[in-house]
């Protein structure tokens, strides 16, 4: 996992360079949808309400690196090693994920706002979308995903 300010995306040299002028080109007023940008490297824009933590489920995938980006809003990310969670729905290779059944300390979130991004790689389950102080919100956010070979 990486977590650091958006203005530092630069600085990592393993993730592509597509990726960091996609995300450099980020505003809010980009429209919802899926982004196709090169070597199988993709991004789906979209805006929801965040969750209270009780329906929050971690999650999983194989085939991509996520780097998660809020362009409005807040939310919570809870991140973990996916080897020691419960798999409640088995991998799905067509949509590259698992779920797991497993709760979470709730004390250990990493918050996304519009001025940060987390990188999650394959090793790691993520719970994201969880509301800041239990108070659901609405919120604009960009996933880029990075096929793991791309990222190597």
């Amino acid at each position: 996992m990486i977590v650091d300010k958006i203005e530092n995306i630069s600085i990592y040299n393993n993730i592509p360079v597509a990726a960091v002028k996609f995300i450099n080109s980020l505003n809010t007023n980009i429209q919802l949808g899926r982004y196709e940008l090169e070597n199988g490297i993709f991004a789906n824009v979209e805006k929801y309400e965040t969750k209270l933590i009780e329906k929050a489920k971690f999650e999983a995938h194989n085939d991509y690196v996520d780097i998660q980006i809020l362009l409005q809003g807040n939310e919570n990310i809870f991140i973990t090693d996916k080897n020691i969670l419960t798999v409640s729905a088995p991998y799905d290779k067509d949509r590259d994920i698992c779920f797991y059944s497993d709760k979470f300390d709730s004390s250990m979130p990493i918050m996304l706002d519009s001025s940060n991004f987390v990188v999650i790689f394959p090793h790691e389950a993520h719970a994201p979308q969880v509301s800041i102080n239990e108070i659901p919100e609405e919120v604009l956010k960009v996933v880029v995903k990075i096929p793991v070979k791309l990222f190597l």
